[in-house]
């Protein structure tokens, strides 16, 4: 298993001991861990994002620390809240790690995560130029989610 795999997995854990919140030292962890801590900051930009379903706080110097918060909302907020952290472009892994995220958290279900998926693929924008596809997608994605609020 991967080094980031496993920060990955230790943070989950101490967010569902915590009720959702977790509190971390970055270098205490990446010590008990046995990585550095600049891998900490890896796997938190990487996976503990809004788009995941995370807020992330942090507070530098010597008490500094960074603080990870679960979202937990109702369906429609989630939503929106995903609709609204969107923006004017939208990649494919962006869009298939929203519809991951939402069908985990059952948000959406498997039929519909499929229907998105479809709607997002590069197979569905083969005759847009390049250039405009990531523009598209975007307005599409979200009008779609807008459709299950």
């Amino acid at each position: 298993m991967r080094m980031s795999d496993i920060v990955a997995r230790h943070i989950l854990e101490m967010l569902e001991e915590s009720d959702g919140n977790a509190e971390i030292q970055r270098n205490e962890l990446a010590a008990y861990l046995g990585c550095v801590p600049s891998q900490i900051n890896y796997v938190i930009t990487s996976r503990f994002t809004p788009e995941h379903g995370y807020i992330v706080e942090s507070r530098r110097g010597g008490g500094g620390y960074i603080r990870i918060t679960k979202i937990t909302a109702t369906p429609t907020d989630a939503i929106m809240h995903i609709i609204n952290s969107i923006g004017k472009r939208l990649d494919k892994l962006s869009a298939e790690i929203m519809i991951n995220n939402m069908l985990a958290r059952s948000i959406i279900n498997e039929e519909t995560a499929r229907l998105l998926a479809a709607a997002m693929s590069e197979r569905s924008y083969l005759d847009i130029p390049q250039q405009y596809r990531d523009f598209l997608r975007a307005s599409i994605f979200k009008n779609m989610l807008l459709t299950l609020v």
